[in-house]
């Protein structure tokens, strides 16, 4: 198959997933077998299709799909074909996705001049090796003893930072140890939506935060027509409560009054009928139970005369 031909059958591939779907991710590959992604094709294929390919290609078909079907949702994507990435179509639940393209991770060890994507620990312990491998403790100022004959970590040591290109020492080390400390995968960088593009952190918001965010911008719109006397549907509640406290203070301090004011009329004239009223309330509980109380005594007392077999006025 010639070249033409295959970019061809290309343009026709992705052109028939613009077609079915609305939704997609823009996912970087860097450090990616070709295994790994066999096994995240084969992870996705219910609901996704992986596509990959040189970043012109894709725009240029982007770009054509656009102009033939004289409809540029897709156009947004352009500026976000950057780089070794991806595209992985889809039309599952995007957070599900999300979630089932980060599983899809491998182990990978430490080359010389890689940058570290995250921090690199070795932990204390034993390491299994002979007293002849202290030099790579020693050149990475990694602290250790001898302990059985073999050579053990007397503390942890960060042996990386994230951002830090790795050193031949330092992968020797963990090739010795035995530690991969890196984990490769597709990562998600951008999320597509029917025409609009957002960071995927966006799909970690839950019901509960929209929520707070609505009840807190409420409080401050409230707050805000309070001060500036301009009711609007969230402030009302708040003015009428007002209006009622202020109604309640002039009739306390003058003969005018309503039903809701008596109450507090009454309470201000004689605070002591209130005070007395719930001792009485509780009162009136516990007497029944202190009743039971001395019955049950003297049932006892009874009791103990019965089994002695005599009275004590006999």
């Amino acid at each position: 198959m010639s070249k033409m031909e295959k970019k061809a059958q290309y343009q026709t591939r992705l052109f028939s997933f613009l077609d079915k779907y609305d939704r997609a991710f823009i996912v970087a590959a860097d450090n990616v077998g070709s295994k790994q992604f066999q096994d995240i094709r084969r992870g996705l294929r219910e609901h996704s299709v992986v596509l990959m390919g040189k970043n012109t290609m894709m725009k240029r078909c982007i770009k054509v799909y656009a102009e033939e079907k004289q409809e540029d949702k897709w156009n947004v994507l352009l500026d976000y074909l950057v780089g070794n990435v991806g595209i992985i179509f889809t039309t599952g639940e995007l957070n599900s996705v999300r979630d089932e393209i980060m599983k899809f991770k491998v182990g990978a060890p430490a080359r010389v001049g890689l940058v570290a994507p995250n921090s690199v620990e070795v932990p204390a312990g034993g390491t299994g090796l002979d007293p002849s491998s202290t030099n790579f403790f020693q050149v990475l100022n990694i602290p250790t003893k001898i302990n059985k004959g073999t050579v053990e970590i007397t503390s942890n040591v960060a042996l990386i930072k994230a951002g830090e290109k790795v050193g031949a020492s330092e992968a020797t080390l963990l090739a010795k140890l035995g530690i991969k400390p890196f984990s490769y995968g597709l990562i998600v960088q951008n999320v597509y939506d029917a025409g609009a593009v957002f960071d995927p952190k966006v799909l970690d918001i839950t019901d509960a935060d929209l929520e707070s965010t609505v009840q807190l911008g409420i409080k401050r719109i409230a707050a805000a027509c309070l001060a500036l006397n301009y009711p609007t549907l969230a402030s009302i509640p708040h003015s009428v409560v007002n209006g009622y406290k202020n109604v309640l203070a002039v009739s306390v301090e003058t003969d005018y009054t309503f039903p809701l004011a008596e109450k507090v009329k009454a309470y201000l004239a004689d605070p002591s009928a209130f005070a007395s009223a719930a001792p009485a309330a509780g009162g009136s509980d516990s007497a029944p139970a202190e009743k039971e109380e001395e019955k049950k005594e003297e049932e006892e007392e009874e009791g103990s005369d019965e089994d002695m077999g005599f009275s004590l006025f006999d």
